[in-house]
């Protein structure tokens, strides 16, 4: 039973969709934080009192929380320009050299001496 579970965890990639949650939700505290913290302040000096976010849209007996929805888009926002520019700091991955067939013009490996596509001699 061990080893079954063993290889689905490493034939399914559970192992690594796991340690990807794990570094997201540390990464989202970062970043959530360093709205709060930083960016945050900056927008509510801006702004001329803290009370918009509690704003309110009344229709007859309904009460729209514009306010509320303006301050989580922002917040949104925000949370999704500095994630991304985070992400920027990371150099991508190399991507591996290929050439193209000059046949069925398939991308192939530069050392091939054959097309494993449509079996030319290169």
């Amino acid at each position: 039973m061990w080893k079954d579970f063993k290889a689905f965890l490493l034939k399914q990639n559970a192992l690594a969709l796991a340690i990807a949650v794990v570094i997201g939700t540390a990464l989202n505290k970062v970043v959530t934080a360093i709205v709060d913290d930083f960016i945050m302040p900056i927008v509510g000096a801006m702004v001329p009192s803290g009370d918009w976010q509690k704003a309110t849209f009344d229709v007859g007996p309904v009460k729209f929380g514009v306010g509320d929805f303006l301050s989580a888009a922002l917040n949104f926002i925000i949370i999704g320009i500095v994630a991304w520019r985070l992400s920027k700091l990371v150099p991508p991955a190399p991507t591996p050299e290929t050439k193209s067939c000059p046949y069925c013009f398939n991308s192939i490996d530069p050392r091939s001496t054959r097309c494993p596509h449509c079996t030319a001699t290169l």
